[in-house]
């Protein structure tokens, strides 16, 4: 669905450019635009140059490569988008991953020593390495080159020295467009310079259009903030799945996925992230960068199979730690209440923490933190998450002293730090936060325009495709409703609701009703009961907010709604 229309405004539902409007978008060309001809020069960032020349210089003398991941969906997306783009021009490489569970995060002197076993001369980092100061400084003696390419915050001493560092978040970059770029979008970028190099001496090079597939994923998952650039590249990869020919990714669809012009960001964020993650929250991730690599159905069948168990199990472990964390949390809750959510049990599955952060936020409304046990004696780790606009990083800053090793971004955060320290720890990080406003730090029931129940309809939610991709910096549209009620609700799986939503007006010869969706509604934090708002709709007008879709089944096309709350 591309609008190219100098006149765009006039192509556009009211109703779009309103939310667009509330939402301070100014330039509507741009923020619908598919021109990647327009992105900005991604082979501007510093040390990209330096980068390719290595590569292409490996390349003609035919030295080993290898590209060493990190083991989330952003890392893997990264591996898989180097693998195939040196498999392009024929050359086989070598892929590294780490367990979270042995190695741990980052690149470490052992995966050097591991790569030159493989007979790796030069060696890429994807999505990390920034903070790996002292690897970059192990190589130096050896015969082997690092080339880190990461987007994480650069907030160490100094810049590894390393052969190049490619971050459009080091401290010395000026790429505003590109500061937002997840892992995969620098590999993507590496891949483009080295394209270019290889074109200028007269080299042949296939196009790079398939691996947008590939930076759609991580870029969704990975929480990047869609800016137009992002968007531009995002767009094109889910426009490319319904029809991929990748083996892997072909798995995830069903007929009704086949059959879009493009696939909702949505796909990516709550069912293919999420099973290329399981593997690395519960073992060795190498599985689900198989499944992304290989191109022969019958072993991905296998790969995927692999894939969807450790989903179901991540499933079962994330609950059980939730709900224990839930029950923490619930009874440290007072008056005043506190700022950050901190919650710590010696036993947790530290391969789930950060979902179990992710969903503390979402049901309190304030920042997380979620702590297990280090396999180190006496040593926690944990998995941060922020809430509405607080940047996470910089609170976590303020209180570094306590950590052994830290690093993230805004959004999101990885800790260590010893056990004795944890009560301090939140003395300080609730002291720091009581300096920021309340609005800033907490996640914000937030709508974006009060409609009609009568104005949910198939076009509106067809139009809403239009401002795809959703994610941060771009999230999907809520729609705040006064004038419906609950006509009836049932109970799925004894913890989500499913309402039936009933217009008080009629507006034709029918009553207008929905479906509309309430996940874990049951198992939510401080919410009305289903009975409770029953009885008070007769007094009071309910509050609604949600999100209009259209669910797709069995070749047929529903209009439902997913609440966000739905109150008095």
């Amino acid at each position: 669905m591309q609008i190219q229309s100098q006149e765009i405004s006039k192509e556009l539902h009211p109703i779009i450019l309103k939310i667009l409007n509330n939402r301070k978008v100014k330039d509507l060309h741009d923020f619908f635009s598919w021109d990647l001809k327009s992105l900005p020069d991604l082979t501007n960032l510093i040390d990209l140059d330096v980068a390719s020349k290595r590569i292409c210089q490996a390349i003609e003398k035919k030295e080993k490569i290898g590209v060493y991941g990190d083991y989330d969906v952003d890392g893997t997306t990264s591996c898989a988008l180097l693998y195939r783009f040196f498999k392009s021009l024929d050359i086989e490489i070598e892929l590294f991953q780490p367990s979270r569970f042995v190695e741990g995060y980052g690149i470490h002197p052992s995966s050097i020593d591991m790569a030159l076993e493989k007979g790796v001369s030069l060696l890429i980092s994807v999505d990390c390495g920034i903070s790996n100061l002292e690897t970059a400084e192990y190589t130096h003696d050896l015969d082997i080159d690092l080339i880190i390419t990461d987007h994480h915050k650069d907030a160490k001493e100094y810049i590894p020295k390393a052969y190049a560092v490619v971050n459009p978040n080091r401290r010395d970059e000026n790429q505003d467009d590109l500061e937002s770029l997840a892992g995969v979008g620098v590999a993507f970028c590496l891949a483009l310079k080295v394209k270019l190099d290889l074109e200028k001496e007269g080299k042949e090079v296939p196009s790079l259009y398939p691996l947008l597939q590939l930076v759609s994923i991580g870029t969704i998952c990975d929480l990047a903030k869609l800016n137009n650039t992002n968007k531009k590249l995002v767009r094109h990869g889910l426009k490319q799945i319904p029809k991929t020919t990748y083996s892997g990714l072909k798995l995830f669809l069903n007929n009704d996925d086949k059959n879009k012009d493009m696939i909702e960001s949505e796909k990516c964020s709550f069912n293919i992230g999420p099973h290329i993650n399981s593997r690395g929250r519960l073992e060795h991730p190498e599985q689900a960068l198989n499944l992304l690599i290989n191109d022969n159905p019958y072993e991905c069948h296998t790969f995927f199979n692999d894939i969807v168990y450790s989903n179901t199990q991540r499933k079962k472990i994330q609950n059980k730690v939730y709900d224990e964390a839930f029950s923490q949390i619930k009874s440290k809750w007072s008056h005043p209440s506190p700022k950050i959510a901190i919650a710590y049990k010696e036993d947790w599955h530290e391969g789930v923490i950060g979902i179990v952060a992710s969903k503390l936020v979402e049901n309190f409304k304030i920042p997380a933190i979620v702590f297990t046990n280090a396999n180190e004696e006496g040593i926690i780790k944990a998995s941060a998450r922020t809430a509405g606009e607080l940047d996470l990083f910089k609170a976590l800053d303020h209180c570094k002293e306590f950590f052994l090793k830290f690093g993230g971004h805004k959004a999101a955060a990885g800790l260590s730090m010893k056990k004795e320290n944890l009560k301090i720890f939140e003395q300080q990080i609730n002291l720091y936060l009581e300096s920021i406003p309340a609005i800033i730090r907490t996640k914000q029931q937030y709508f974006d325009l009060e409609l009609s129940f009568h104005d949910l309809d198939i076009e509106l939610a067809n139009s809403l495709k239009l401002m795809e991709p959703f994610g941060q910096g771009n999230p999907y549209p809520i729609f705040r409703i006064r004038d419906a009620f609950i006509s009836d609700y049932t109970i799925l799986k004894d913890q989500h609701l499913k309402w039936m939503l009933q217009a008080k007006t009629k507006k034709s010869r029918y009553v207008k009703s929905l479906n509309a969706l309430s996940f874990f509604y049951l198992s939510k934090w401080n919410v009305p009961s289903p009975d409770s708002l029953l009885k008070s709709q007769k007094e009071n007008d309910l509050i609604i907010d949600a999100k209009l879709n259209i669910n797709h089944f069995n070749g047929k096309r529903y209009l439902q709604l997913l609440v966000e709350q739905i109150s008095i």
